[in-house]
């Protein structure tokens, strides 16, 4: 059993073509900034709904449940190049029996299979689903460690020692970077990030730009947890410009 919290169905910005997209319930990072707060907890929660009833956050699936309702989006999977993305929380933080038995499954009934992850787990967890996973939405959310476990609550070492790792075994890789002002959009920065790729030999096939943004907001009102203390931003479309340029190739 795996506990998901959504399964968003026509995503068109987690992969190619048209997605299916499901969320795991469960990380081991807390991002100061977490667009998905409901997404932290590896039980399920209750929250308000705008109407001012309560409902369950996340509902254990078994994987033959779960492989039902991802069959039920194939056609538009067949007629855009599309497929599933699994995300969270964090997919390879979960029971990776679980995980390994639903990408395999899927990958035999030929869907494309994308997963979605902060990179923070044991690189075994990685290993197990390379055979069957298409493309790896890596997200890289600060540089500098001091940072990173300031904003985060945990050391980034782990999550770029299995980047290197991952580009050593030619996987397809989409590096997403979260930018917020005053924390990780600076040119020093950027091209740090940009400098380890290079040292390493990492070629990812492009990086996306994320801006932050403040969708979380308003789901710790409903979960009734506490809201995060510092009050982020997005840099400017001119900034984000800026890093465009910086990256060059990569986006």
């Amino acid at each position: 059993m795996a506990l998901i919290f959504n399964i968003q169905r026509f995503s068109i910005h987690d992969g190619d073509g048209i997605r299916t997209t499901v969320f795991f319930k469960g990380c081991p990072l807390a991002c100061a900034w977490c667009h998905n707060p409901e997404g932290r907890s590896f039980t399920a929660e209750t929250w308000q709904t705008a109407d001012g009833k309560y409902e369950i956050v996340g509902k254990n699936y078994t994987v033959k449940q779960l492989l039902k309702e991802l069959e039920k989006d194939r056609i538009f999977y067949e007629q855009s190049g599309g497929g599933v993305t699994l995300s969270g929380g964090e997919t390879l933080a979960q029971n990776m029996d679980f995980v390994t038995e639903l990408v395999a499954a899927l990958h035999k009934s030929g869907i494309s299979v994308g997963i979605d992850t902060c990179g923070y787990c044991d690189f075994g967890n990685f290993e197990r689903v390379l055979p069957y996973t298409d493309f790896f939405l890596y997200d890289l959310k600060i540089f500098d460690d001091r940072l990173h476990q300031t904003f985060t609550g945990v050391s980034n070492r782990l999550i770029l020692e299995n980047l290197k790792k991952l580009a050593r075994y030619k996987a397809r890789i989409i590096l997403r970077l979260i930018l917020l002002e005053g924390v990780n959009a600076s040119d020093e920065h950027i091209i740090a990030i940009l400098n380890f790729l290079m040292q390493n030999d990492i070629h990812p096939e492009r990086i996306d730009l994320l801006p932050y943004h403040r969708l979380g907001s308003d789901k710790h009102q409903r979960l009734q947890t506490p809201t995060p203390a510092q009050v982020f931003s997005a840099p400017t479309n001119e900034r984000i410009e800026a890093i465009r340029n910086l990256l060059g190739l990569f986006v």
